[in-house]
């Protein structure tokens, strides 16, 4: 096959989308694609220029979309030569959500990042019809599978302070297993917004069905007393707190705004969102709501005297009973994938935690017979935990094995929440030792390359120093696929996560310990319990960008995430002159503070999990690969796929 110049294709417009829909959102249902019409609504209300929103589900199977926002322009657009309209859903990365410096901006603090929201509807619809009511005027613009099917025409008058938008959306069948919106999840989704927007009405209707509306004029206070069926150990605690304009930390306007309620019987109900997107998989902002309570409570146990002799309180004990609804408000939100179900932006834990520690050190001062409550289900918890480690620790010590002194072992004995790392080299493992987690995260440092064990007998593997020390560190033995699931019953750890530089080496390294875990602990990989670290290649700083934004460091895995954050760096204004790119080496380049964010955080880090494979598939390719006598086959497979390695720039 000829390999020139016509066989590089190049997508143009929305075409990437319908090529590979999975890369921009969920394909099991249209749901997200709906969301982000109703996301655009809602946007218009945090700005204060929408009070009501409508979804409508027709019997066709289409969804529409209707909000009394400003109304979408349909002015041409200066640069594209279009209805502005046209471009918001036919241009990717395009929208007014990237203009975030006007701080009068109704998308100032919005969920969208990308400008790829309303554009993905389209995509994927088989038709979608705008009508845009503005200026006196009601305008119309109809789309068929990605492109322009009706012109921008204006088909009638209006008030001249009439204003909204409305979409109908119909999901194309060839981009989803189904065509079916789970009810239940948009509701869901729908009463979030009500909640998050106190005085915003939102109708749900059928057709030739039921209508529901949602209207929280106390919001999230309201909606979380409605929820919770237990008796509350306090009164429900409502506030919100946002950073002034001149904060050196962060941004003027960024904060939260939270309901927390403590229950002594009963599930918790907990619920966090980011300019108003849910995040029902938490995040960061939800790590800063829990050291913020764990301070807070704390604090006030110190210093009334309520704690026992040898307790000490965690964030797990002061949140075991802790309901809560969380609104984050930030710029520019780092989230897990497009659907945003997660944040991972570090920034938020600092932000909500400081946004909401004083706050609650006053109410629970100033409600002292009920913080002395809260204190005491929190003690209880840690009560609780302690004895269950006691339970473990008297059943490890009847084992003969004595731990590698090397082993820089955790202190907690909840084997779900342990983590160990293996570390390429002592100095990466001192940077590890100092900046790690010691409540949960143990390290141990491995010298030089792992032995090669494709071929080992079992009988023999302790015969290498390293193996043995691996083995009875983790507190298992040995064993075969089909060794019995007792075989885990000493792990003791819940996350095995292999941490070695991102280099060839460090590669080399991974694949020697992964031979070793699929050879000789397979059901450890199998029961998902093996991970690889996936430490950045390159750190960004970014100066300063007046007093609304401080320094920042900024952190790529590799060349192409490193291109990403630069050019998303160049249209928020920052020049590429002004950035320092630095390259790390390897782990012991890092600081323990470095290593800790990066890497080991499990807040702010990246864990790739390690999958069993099926052995009629991996056998064959781990023999030629690793195999002593299999190095002429290794050799062919080299030369006929060296081309597929990229070189680096």
């Amino acid at each position: 096959m000829n390999y020139t110049a016509e066989s590089i294709a190049v997508l143009k417009g929305l075409e990437p989308v319908r090529h590979r829909p999975g890369m921009y959102t969920r394909t099991d249902c249209p749901l997200h694609i709906v969301q982000e019409a109703i996301d655009n609504a809602a946007d218009e209300a945090l700005g204060g220029y929408c009070r009501q929103i409508t979804v409508i589900l027709h019997c066709d199977g289409s969804v529409t979309v209707r909000d009394d926002g400003r109304g979408i322009p349909v002015e041409i657009h200066p640069t594209e030569g279009v209805p502005t309209v046209e471009v918001v859903f036919m241009q990717l990365h395009a929208g007014g959500k990237f203009n975030k410096n006007d701080g009068d901006s109704a998308y100032r603090f919005s969920g969208g990042l990308h400008g790829v929201g309303v554009s993905v509807t389209n995509a994927l619809s088989k038709r979608l019809e705008v009508e845009v009511t503005r200026g006196g005027g009601v305008y119309r613009i109809v789309f068929a599978d990605g492109a322009v099917a009706e012109p921008l025409v204006r088909v009638g008058d209006a008030a001249k302070r009439a204003h909204g938008t409305q979409v109908r959306i119909w999901p194309d069948a060839q981009f989803f297993d189904s065509l079916e919106i789970s009810l239940t999840e948009l509701e869901r989704l729908l009463r979030s917004k009500a909640v998050l927007l106190p005085g915003l009405e939102i109708s749900l209707s059928i057709e030739d069905g039921e209508t529901k509306r949602w209207r929280y004029e106390k919001g999230m206070a309201q909606y979380l007393a409605g929820q919770i069926v237990d008796d509350l150990a306090a009164p429900i605690f409502t506030a919100e707190n946002h950073a002034a304009e001149g904060d050196e930390n962060f941004p003027a306007g960024s904060g939260a705004a939270w309901a927390l309620a403590w229950c002594a019987e009963g599930a918790p109900v907990r619920e966090s969102y980011v300019n108003l997107i849910p995040t029902p998989a938490g995040g960061t902002h939800e790590t800063g709501l829990r050291q913020a309570a764990l301070d807070a409570v704390k604090g006030f146990a110190e210093h009334h005297a309520l704690l026992p002799k040898g307790i000490k309180l965690v964030a797990d004990d002061v949140a075991a009973r802790l309901s809560f609804v969380l609104s984050a408000r930030m710029l520019d939100p780092s989230f897990q994938g497009q659907t945003k179900e997660r944040l991972n932006s570090r920034d938020a834990v600092a932000l909500v935690a400081r946004m909401l520690r004083d706050p609650l050190e006053l109410w629970l001062n100033e409600h002292p017979d009920e913080a002395k409550k809260i204190v005491d289900l929190a003690i209880r918890a840690a009560q609780a935990r302690t004895r269950a480690g006691q339970k473990v620790e008297k059943r490890k010590q009847s084992g003969v094995a004595i731990l590698p002194g090397k082993l820089s072992d955790c202190q907690s004995e909840d084997i779900t929440r342990n983590e160990i790392f293996l570390v390429e080299g002592d100095s990466a493992g001192g940077s590890a030792k100092s900046g790690r987690d010691k409540e949960l995260q143990a390290i141990l440092p491995l010298r030089g390359k792992v032995l090669n064990t494709w071929e080992v007998d079992p009988g023999s593997l302790f015969a290498n120093r390293e193996v043995h020390d691996i083995a009875v560190a983790l507190g298992i033995d040995p064993h075969t696929a089909d060794a019995p699931d007792t075989t885990l019953d000493g792990l003791r750890y819940g996350k095995v996560v292999i941490m070695t530089d991102a280099d060839v080496d460090g590669s080399h390294i991974r694949v020697l310990l992964c031979t070793l875990f699929y050879r000789h602990f397979p059901r450890l990989v199998a029961g998902g319990h093996l991970y690889f670290a996936q430490p950045p290649l390159y750190r960004i700083d970014v100066p300063a960008q007046g007093k609304k934004r401080p320094l920042r460091k900024l952190y790529a895995l590799d060349n192409a995430e490193r291109d990403t954050l630069i050019e998303r760096l160049g249209r928020e204004g920052v020049r590429p002159e002004t950035l320092v790119v630095s390259r790390f080496k390897g782990l012991g380049e890092m600081n323990p503070e470095q290593l800790w964010e990066t890497t080991m955080s499990p807040d702010t880090r990246r864990l790739m999990r390690v999958r069993l494979p099926l052995a009629a598939e991996a056998l064959p390719v781990m023999n030629m690969l690793m195999a002593r006598n299999e190095s002429a086959g290794r050799r062919a497979w080299m030369e006929e796929n060296g081309a597929l390695v990229e070189a680096e720039s």
